[in-house]
């Protein structure tokens, strides 16, 4: 079984091919099920893209969704997780620093992650270099906050490994456009392997690369299962039977 954690769904905006958000595409890489932002509400409108993603979710068993939230909309992002995540197709929050302006160390986001916690729900939240160490100073400073490092600070993964060391409730997704060599395994050698997770950047990358990035890691199986979706089902409470 593999549970993707890190995927979107719908058109972006840049000039380039994407891969097929559809089931033909989990098929071909034996992705039994991924939990999905909306494009739309990651880089234009928060509430338009969830209430979308939401229509879309109703009709798929394979796929699950973020609430998406702007750390500068506040009322927003309290107005969509009341609504969304009782319908039971939404597990966890997407919040993407970088196109909202809002820094992890910014007051917005670390009240928007505050917000999350108190959901009791997990969140992805887009890391990059250095910038992992201060989303974990984030959530040990929010407590029964968990968040996923979406990228594993992405060139900074070595930043990663400290962030994981410092706060026991961040883990790790390695979804990244380059693949430096031996970056998943030096993470995975050094890091509590019940944190890390499986993510591909789909529809953004074709998963091949995630995939060729975690087995060039030549994890144990023990550790290859929990990666590929025990943490996962776990860190998101789904009742899952492989």
């Amino acid at each position: 079984m593999i549970i993707d954690v890190h995927a979107h769904w719908g058109p972006w905006f840049f000039t380039m091919d994407v891969a097929a958000a559809n089931l033909s595409a989990m098929d071909r890489y034996g992705i039994d099920l991924a939990i999905v932002s909306a494009t739309e509400a990651v880089i234009y409108d928060a509430r338009a893209g969830n209430r979308a993603l939401a229509g879309w979710l109703t009709g798929q068993d394979r796929h699950l969704g973020y609430v998406t939230v702007n750390p500068r909309r506040p009322a927003d992002a309290e107005r969509d997780l009341r609504e969304y995540l009782p319908t039971g197709k939404f597990v966890g929050v997407k919040i993407h620093t970088d196109y909202t302006g809002s820094p992890a160390s910014s007051p917005q986001t670390r009240e928007a992650l505050a917000m999350v916690a108190e959901a009791g729900v997990p969140a992805l939240v887009h890391t990059w270099g250095a910038t992992v160490l201060d989303l974990a100073e984030v959530c040990r400073d929010t407590p029964g906050l968990r968040v996923i490092a979406g990228h594993m600070g992405a060139d900074g993964y070595a930043y990663a490994i400290q962030a994981a060391r410092e706060c026991d409730r961040l883990y790790l997704e390695p979804c990244y456009s380059h693949a430096p060599a031996g970056r998943v395994a030096r993470v995975a050698a050094a890091v509590d392997r019940t944190r890390l997770l499986f993510g591909t950047d789909s529809t953004l990358i074709d998963p091949a690369s995630a995939f060729g990035a975690v087995a060039a890691a030549n994890l144990d199986e023990e550790t290859a299962e929990l990666v590929a979706w025990r943490n996962a089902a776990r860190l998101f409470g789904l009742d899952l039977t492989p």
